[in-house]
């Protein structure tokens, strides 16, 4: 029904905040498209609105898909920098890790005018905290927090009291403001003060440009690369370990579309054959003007395209 498929997109926004995962987002939106289709019939619309039943059911279908799941974070929640070495030690598993999710996928549903809630729903660093809360008060969070629902709507989508979801709430607010990370710049696409900023990053990378790589970073600005554990904190930090390797010597950035309200960089890393192939995907955070965090996801290159990003650069 279009009715149902007009509802995909915040579906996917609802499941992704809840979920932490951009890989499982697909598959719970389409059981929860499945499950409605097939009750459709008997759905009532004097007892509940529309999106309210629908978001019940993606709410069963998430908790289902997390019923053995391990938080989900990213480096810097999981163990203290490094302390400059470059041994980056073994990767974890895909589903320990929070991951990027394309706004693409969320574009037509949210109105311009409420790109700073999205930009901060979004952030990465907000999905991370979102993981600190037990399923069920993250659920009620987004309900009320996030997606403006009433308290007697998010009772009915979780199948409870009025207050028993208000007092999960009162304890998720509590638990997020422990985790609540700092605000960021809202990332503006024709705004040429932050492309300008983005340009100087990717020239200091790519002509390993130490000086000019400090001076892009904010003073407590973190750099890591999932699945690895091994995170940098600091501009002194970063620099060195660029210093320190040739690693990335022949390799390329390129700027792609925005990723959980933040801007991304493609990485391309050249083959046995000179063919610039994607290695990562970078979301980065801005904050006063400077690069304040630069998340680099190792093994995305197949997603590329979601992001605005070509499956090879010409050298």
């Amino acid at each position: 029904m279009t009715i149902l498929e007009s509802l995909r997109g915040p579906l996917t926004g609802y499941c992704y905040r809840i979920l932490g995962s951009s890989s499982e987002v697909d598959d719970a939106v389409q059981e929860t498209m499945v499950r409605a289709l097939r009750a459709i019939e008997g759905y009532d619309p004097d007892r509940a609105g529309l999106s309210t039943w629908v978001h019940r059911i993606a709410t069963n279908v998430c908790l289902d898909m997390m019923r053995s799941a391990e938080r989900r974070a990213l480096p810097w929640d999981m163990g203290p920098a490094s302390s400059g070495n470059t041994d980056i030690g073994v990767p974890l598993p895909a589903a320990r890790w929070v991951e990027p999710l394309a706004d693409s996928r969320l574009m037509g549903t949210v109105d311009p005018a409420s790109l700073a809630m999205r930009h901060e729903t979004l952030r990465l660093a907000f999905i991370t905290a979102l993981q600190w809360l037990p399923p069920r008060q993250r659920v009620v969070l987004v309900l009320r927090d996030v997606l403006g629902f009433t308290a007697a709507e998010a009772a009915d989508v979780m199948e409870t009291s009025v207050a028993a979801a208000n007092s999960a709430l009162q304890r998720a607010r509590a638990t997020l403001e422990k985790h609540r990370p700092h605000p960021t710049d809202v990332p503006e696409l024709d705004n040429v003060t932050q492309r300008d900023l983005l340009q100087r990053y990717v020239q200091a990378f790519q002509t390993h440009d130490v000086h000019e790589l400090v001076a892009v970073l904010a003073h407590d600005a973190r750099s890591g690369m999932p699945p690895f554990l091994w995170w940098l904190d600091g501009p002194a930090h970063i620099a060195a370990a660029m210093a320190g390797s040739d690693a990335c010597a022949e390799d390329r950035l390129l700027l792609g579309g925005s990723a959980n309200g933040c801007w991304t960089l493609g990485q391309y890393r050249p083959d046995q054959n000179g063919v610039l192939m994607p290695f990562a995907l970078l979301v980065l955070e801005l904050r006063d003007g400077r690069i304040s965090e630069i998340a680099t996801f190792l093994g995305h290159g197949d997603r590329f395209g979601e992001f605005g990003l070509p499956e090879l650069l010409e050298p």
